[in-house]
């Protein structure tokens, strides 16, 4: 907990006295850099998230492994991911140090929020139905980032959507099915 104290006093520190960001939440989507971190962390929350959460269900049925996992994956990943989003603007050295740093806020921001909301079925009832409960979570909020983002590019919005929905029931598949074969496997 101390680690997360002192990481957050640093990026406020520098956020604050570097004004790097100084946004409104009204302003926040007109920013492309915050919208690639949104869209980013958004997504990668739901799916790995959804990943991880089938897998270990699949694997061990343990609530306690379960609710370990999504708070594992709601901070170490979004750390990671929005380090890699960091680093990844910096290196193309397209952006100022201003987008960089909005970019990485928001992806941890979106990745750690969207991906912590995961822990709320899984409190609430048994990993069945909660399960259940964040698998129609993650596709609705997946087909909301599709439309969004259809509507953004100009693309055919249904087109987006099914292709992001079938990306998205194939990452639950799979991670099931993997679940599955290690509890056999290794069980």
């Amino acid at each position: 907990m101390a680690v997360v104290s002192f990481f957050c006093q640093i990026l406020l520190r520098k956020i604050l006295f570097n004004n790097f960001i100084i946004i409104y939440y009204k302003d926040m989507l007109n920013k492309a850099t915050i919208r690639e971190g949104m869209g980013f962390g958004v997504t990668s929350a739901i799916l790995t998230t959804l990943g991880l959460f089938l897998g270990l269900l699949s694997s061990t049925s343990s609530k306690l492994a379960v609710i370990g996992g999504i708070v594992t994956i709601a901070l170490a990943d979004a750390l990671s991911d929005s380090f890699g989003m960091h680093i990844s603007l910096e290196y193309g050295r397209s952006e100022n140090k201003h987008n960089v740093w909005s970019a990485t806020i928001a992806t941890f921001i979106y990745k750690f929020v969207f991906a912590g909301v995961f822990i709320i079925p899984v409190l609430l009832w048994s990993l069945t139905t909660a399960a259940v409960v964040s698998i129609i979570y993650g596709l609705l909020v997946i087909i909301y980032i599709s439309y969004l983002t259809a509507r953004q590019n100009n693309d055919v919005v249904w087109r987006v959507i099914i292709s992001h929905v079938l990306i998205t029931m194939v990452v639950i598949l799979l991670s099931f099915s993997v679940g599955k074969l290690v509890a056999h496997y290794f069980a």
